[in-house]
């Protein structure tokens, strides 16, 4: 059994409810986060520009709003749940460490203990999986057949 097998079956052991709990919210912050930069974009401009982000804007803009909102939904329902955080794990990294940072390590930067406190969420759900109570669970059911 190789590193990521003896991971996920670790992940999968010790996972107790209440992660099931949070994984849903913190699926549910994610979309509606996404939702957000859907509803205005300029906000997610000077987030880039102020991190030097030097592909194109427009095209990060689009990949954060896509994958905040489809990731969510995948987090909230459990479905390819490691799948769908590590699409998150590149925004969160660079909101962490080149977006907020710049604003300091002080107590009024909400927006900095957010998005960390959401990076180390995804870093935790990364290792222990989606649960028992989520769509890869109830996939892995015997007698049910995988699609992917």
């Amino acid at each position: 059994m190789n590193l990521v097998h003896r991971i996920e079956h670790w992940g999968d052991t010790h996972h107790p409810r209440w992660l099931d709990v949070l994984r849903i919210i913190l699926g549910a912050v994610i979309f509606v986060k996404g939702v957000s930069f859907i509803a205005d974009t300029s906000i997610l401009f000077p987030l880039l520009t102020k991190a030097n982000f030097h592909l194109s804007i427009l095209t990060a803009v689009h990949y954060i709003a896509f994958a905040h909102l489809v990731g969510g939904i995948f987090i909230a329902l459990g479905l390819l749940t490691r799948l769908a955080v590590a699409f998150q794990l590149p925004i969160l990294f660079g909101a962490v460490f080149f977006v907020n940072i710049t604003d300091g390590f002080n107590f009024l930067n909400s927006e900095f203990w957010f998005s960390l406190v959401v990076l180390l969420l995804l870093l935790l759900f990364f290792v222990v999986g989606s649960g028992s109570y989520s769509l890869d669970h109830a996939m892995d059911k015997p007698g049910n057949k995988r699609w992917f």
